[in-house]
């Protein structure tokens, strides 16, 4: 994969060695040697990564930038690797407190150093297609404009952490440091603790294979988008490039230090907690997409995308697909005569009886005004005329119970009910088929069904 990478060192000679080893693998590399010139260069280009060196003289040190960078909306969410000399385990936690996602001692092996870029720039590649998709819905007005980052917004409680190792002594280390704030649980346990949010794996493991573990977890869907933290020893550069390979997010070494797992558990949970707000937004996003406001049943948009498919599958020897159309009688005059919050909520009790008196494999949706569609797949005529005429009883049972009116409202419907029986329907001439007959029910009094079958229509 191709990406911009920022190099922020001091010395030119480190700039252009990493410049060299990163153009070899064909990414782009932005330069700079002093911390505040990276945070106002990576604000302005937007690098896809960060590599930073802590020991930078005057102004701002690597720990301060990479805080000022987390700090910012417009790049809070590029993946910051810190780079240092210094390798004592006081720094390295500072460096992933000061919210770098990974920290790396000169001189970095370059096996290892490629394998965390790939691994950090493969999630960024996820977060910002997250990211773009929902900037979308707030452009189109289908998702509300937040008044913060929601990155920002997350703080850090309790999550369930689900352990995969079969080292006592280890385990013990871990549920000791990471129980302080989290729910720690072994596998066959986290039943009883809920849905982990981050997943801590030994591939030193002796009993089970701790790879095999990752790719699974990787493959199945409900586990895909979980962080997951690899424990290798400290010299096994070949297992933890092999972990990163596979799909896990982040690496830990033995021993393990109780600061170090704590501070990457809290990076990779929070990161978690945000692509899953982003996620769900886009999954509201969709919903409001697709739904009317004021009923919340399916809106025209959503019908048309259905009807086309069904009608297609019926016309090559599929089931059958019938629709109704529904009117709400003498509508204008009730919202000429009590106004139009008194028809919002007979739209909307109408709605829920609508809702209510179909099957949940059909699809009730409002096309407009007081007028409805449902979708009837795998219904024949005759059927589709039965529904319809027990939702008529249904919705004439009872009168509608309208708030701020002393009396409640009488209220019927007229269905008109066609089902796709020609080869050459589309949805266009099915519906006009069931407004025809929709009409006919109108003049002949309203409160009543007609079905209007292709060869009646023909």
């Amino acid at each position: 994969m191709s990406a911009r990478i920022l190099v922020v060192d001091d010395l030119e000679a480190n700039r252009r060695l990493l410049e060299a080893k990163l153009t070899a693998d064909y990414y782009e590399v932005l330069m700079a040697q002093r911390g505040e010139e990276a945070v106002q260069l990576a604000k302005r280009e937007r690098p896809d990564l960060i590599l930073l060196d802590v020991m930078m003289p005057g102004g701002i040190d690597g720990y301060e930038a990479c805080r000022r960078l987390k700090a910012m909306p417009e790049t809070r969410h590029i993946p910051v690797v810190i780079l240092t000399t210094l390798d004592d385990r006081d720094n390295k936690v500072r460096g992933l407190q000061a919210g770098a996602e990974e920290f790396l001692t000169k001189p970095i092996d370059d096996v290892q150093l490629m394998a965390r870029v790939k691994s950090l720039l493969s999630l960024k590649i996820v977060t910002d297609e997250l990211r773009l998709r929902e900037a979308n819905g707030r452009r189109l007005g289908v998702i509300e404009e937040l008044r913060h980052d929601p990155l920002e917004q997350l703080r850090l409680s309790a999550g369930n952490v689900l352990l995969v190792d079969d080292n006592a002594t280890q385990i013990r280390a871990m549920q000791a440091a990471l129980g302080i704030e989290h729910r720690v649980s072994l596998l066959g346990e986290e039943a009883h603790a809920g849905p982990p949010d981050l997943v801590v794996v030994s591939v030193a493991a002796k009993s089970f294979d701790g790879f095999r573990v990752i790719a699974r977890m990787r493959s199945g869907e409900p586990t895909r988008h979980l962080p997951i933290l690899a424990i290798v020893d400290c010299d096994d550069r070949k297992r933890a490039v092999r972990a990163l390979e596979l799909g896990a997010h982040d690496i830990i070494t033995r021993p393990i230090d109780e600061d170090e797992i704590i501070a990457r558990a809290r990076t990779l949970m929070r990161r978690k907690r945000y692509m899953d707000a982003l996620r769900s937004r886009l999954d509201q996003s969709l919903e409001l997409a697709i739904t009317d406001q004021l009923t919340n049943l399916y809106n025209r948009r959503f019908m048309n995308a259905q009807l086309g498919p069904l009608l297609q599958r019926a016309q090559c020897g599929g089931d059958q697909v019938s629709i109704m159309v529904i009117d709400i009688d003498h509508f204008k005059q009730c919202n000429d005569t009590y106004g139009h919050d008194a028809g919002d909520a007979v739209l909307r009790e109408f709605a829920v009886r609508l809702a209510t008196n179909t099957r949940p494999s059909d699809f009730a949706c409002r096309m407009g005004g007081e007028e409805f569609v449902v979708i009837m797949p795998r219904t024949a005529g005759d059927i589709a005329c039965l529904a319809a005429e027990r939702l008529r009883r249904h919705i004439c049972s009872s009168p509608f119970s309208v708030p701020g009116l002393p009396m409640p409202l009488d209220i019927t419907v007229s269905i008109g009910v066609s089902c796709a029986e020609r080869g050459d329907d589309t949805p266009d001439t099915l519906i006009k088929r069931a407004d025809e007959a929709l009409y006919e029910a109108k003049r002949a009094g309203r409160n009543r069904v007609i079905g209007r079958t292709g060869a009646q229509a023909a």
